[in-house]
């Protein structure tokens, strides 16, 4: 309780400034004189203190509509609190930012002297309109206070002793203020207290109904991302049972099909796949088959772990992204582009013409297709624009030298592994060249240089238009199409034993022979300009002037190297010349010493394949013998590799346990 001594004081101290602006500030609280200034800058009468500034009607209801959640939030409080002074004369209020009454709750032996003062609902208790008040003096210093008589700087109020807090937002941002009103001798210090008790317990509800909102906003972004995001995405529990699927994702498993069934139900994979789909640990692009109602479908899996407070597992998000999808991507974005077109293809000549004619053709079916002519005269530009022509001109175009790559690598770049195939194979395996290609395009350039083990193989996926991973049995359809290229005649290697007969006539579907520069000599000078303006509007050099005494001399060549030979010596030719005219001086010497070359300048490739004079029955008897050398040979060398262990060796070779053995019984081969 505060003294009557105080009052008394205060009141003199008030009377004292009214009349004179002077006060005793050891009675006299800072924040109280400054109130008083303030109030007395706004020409305030101190004999008044009636509110007459009350919203009502429309702009009450608007007021009250504003301040719903924080009328509705504080109200038990408000309520629970107003109980302790029941009967005693108090009034609990709660007042917005700007001073404005919302609610309250009192007795009826104060409505007499409060509505003297129009202490209401929609009134404003700011100091400009009714003088100092702990509501008008917590809007300018957002702390709490506990004011007594004549404390307050209108008469009017001196009869009231206030206590009030502000309600702040979680950035310090007043947003309301409890007050409690009651008769000034019924004051006590605890007052203030209950007061800011009560207010810290409003702003902790509105605190998590704001966290509330802002998980509910963030929850309902994250379901629209779930449902309008492109990837499929599967969430399972502990016990790796669908519980939800996106759109995306029910169009590739079929909602009624899988959703509450184990993922166990629905994936077939290897044993590393499965390991890792069973585990609580994050992983990424997996390779699997996934039970759909549609049948089976390929497709890589990633997943990121549901943790619980306790880190505990309690299950798993998923990405899963059809091969299919990934592999039009790839061929999108990725390096597995064809860029040439019969555009592209120089020349005017008989026979070039005849080529392009019979490669148009090509384009408009999917019969495999064998390109065969000397180095440089543009095989896969020829297959790159029966790429681009067909009906695949979407799909990939995979090229794969066969001649560059290692004998023992043939197999795993061709037709992929899967993970422990072979020491140094990738965690999860890797996908071949052909499922690469698949919807598209691959081409097999140098194909004379397969080694023969490997041609089985080819045959066997060229025939069937399915692969099996090196390590694996689970046959992988791929629908391509196959442009094959060789420098060498395929027919006289098959006649020496170094190409397989039946894989031959499997490739030699469309046979398209392109003629050496050599044969094309109407071609030379076109080519020749053509390559000129080219490089010239790549590196900016620009060639005004070429001497016509030059193609004389390039007609005479015998091209060896063909067109690529022809475009590297008009390169060379613009790098070392200084002018913008080009003349017979810049032709490199090889083009004038070519006596001895144009001894052979009309011999086509199969002339140049020196032939053995034996019949044909020899040439067959001695391939076979070639070929169970290989075998032997390889089959010998994979045991040593794999220290005598059959399923390794069977694995490497892509073939099963028991045609090993059937073939070191054949060979006689002990281990």
């Amino acid at each position: 309780m505060i003294n009557n001594d105080f009052n008394e004081s205060i009141y003199n101290e008030w009377k004292e400034y009214i009349n004179s602006e002077n006060y005793n500030n050891q009675i006299v609280r800072p924040e109280i004189a400054e109130s008083w200034k303030r109030c007395r800058r706004a020409n305030v009468d101190p004999y008044g203190g009636v509110c007459n500034h009350i919203l009502k009607g429309i702009e009450l209801e608007n007021l009250l509509e504003n301040h719903e959640e924080l009328i509705e939030v504080s109200r038990p409080f408000l309520y629970k609190l107003y109980k302790f002074f029941k009967n005693s004369g108090f009034y609990v209020v709660l007042l917005n930012s700007e001073g404005y009454i919302l609610d309250f709750f009192g007795d009826t032996v104060m409505e007499e002297e409060a509505s003297n003062i129009n202490f209401m609902k929609g009134a404003c208790w700011k100091e400009e309109y009714v003088g100092s008040t702990t509501m008008g003096i917590i809007l300018h210093h957002k702390k709490p206070i506990q004011m007594t008589g004549a404390e307050h700087y209108c008469k009017k109020s001196h009869n009231f002793t206030c206590s009030g807090a502000p309600i702040l937002d979680k950035a310090g941002k007043l947003i309301g203020i409890v007050n409690v009103s009651g008769p000034s001798y019924s004051v006590h210090k605890h007052t203030l207290g209950m007061v800011v008790a009560a207010v810290e317990a409003i702003q902790h509800l509105l605190t998590i109904r704001q966290k509330n909102r802002e998980l509910q906003a963030i929850n309902e972004r994250m379901i629209n991302i779930f449902h309008k995001v492109s990837e499929a995405i599967i969430i399972y529990d502990d016990n790796k049972k669908i519980e939800m699927m996106n759109p995306a994702a029910e169009e590739i498993l079929g909602k009624d099909f899988a959703l509450g069934k184990s993922m166990d139900e629905i994936i077939k994979g290897n044993h590393y796949a499965k390991r890792v789909l069973t585990s609580d640990s994050e992983f990424h692009d997996i390779e699997i088959s996934l039970k759909t109602s549609n049948g089976m479908a390929e497709c890589l899996i990633s997943g990121v772990p549901i943790k619980d407070d306790e880190d505990g597992f309690t299950g798993m998000v998923t990405v899963i992204r059809p091969m299919d999808k990934i592999q039009k991507l790839v061929t999108k974005y990725g390096s597995h582009r064809a860029q040439m077109n019969f555009e592209d293809i120089i020349g005017e000549s008989t026979k070039i013409k005849e080529v392009m004619n019979i490669a148009l053709k090509a384009s408009e079916n999917e019969a495999t297709v064998l390109l065969e002519g000397e180095s440089g005269t543009g095989k896969e530009v020829f297959a790159q624009a029966i790429h681009n022509q067909s009906r695949r001109r979407k799909g990939p175009f995979v090229c794969v030298n066969c001649g560059a790559i290692p004998r023992e690598l043939v197999g795993s770049e061709l037709f992929g592994y899967i993970e422990g195939a072979f020491t140094g194979a990738v965690r999860g395996g890797r996908s071949g060249k052909f499922e690469q290609a698949s919807q598209g395009t691959i081409f097999l350039d140098e194909i004379g240089d397969m080694p023969l083990e490997q041609q089985v193989s080819l045959l066997r996926v060229i025939q069937e238009r399915k692969v099996i991973r090196i390590g694996d049995n689970k046959e992988i359809p791929v629908d391509v199409r196959v442009i094959c290229a060789s420098n060498k005649s395929l027919y006289n290697e098959v006649e020496r034993g170094n190409f397989r007969q039946d894989l031959y006539y499997r490739l030699n579907v469309i046979s398209i022979k392109i003629p050496p520069l050599r044969e094309r000599e109407k071609d030379i000078e076109l080519l020749f300009r053509y390559f000129v303006n080219a490089i010239g509007r790549k590196s900016g050099y620009v060639i005004k002037t070429i001497d016509p005494h030059i193609f004389p001399h390039l007609f005479k060549y015998p091209w060896p190297g063909n067109v690529r030979e022809l475009q590297n010596i008009v390169e060379r030719m613009m790098s070392i010349n200084n002018s913008d005219i080009l003349t017979i001086e810049n032709l490199p010497e090889e083009i004038f010493c070519n006596k001895d070359m144009n001894a052979n300048k009309n011999k086509s490739l199969d002339h140049l394949i020196e032939t053995k004079e034996v019949s044909i029955d020899e040439v067959r008897l001695k391939k076979k013998a070639n070929l169970e050398e290989e075998e032997r040979m390889l089959i010998e060398k994979k045991l040593l590799d794999f220290g005598g262990n059959i399923t390794q060796v069977a694995h490497a070779m892509g073939v099963s346990r028991n045609t090993v053995y059937r073939k070191l019984k054949k060979y006689g081969i002990k281990i």
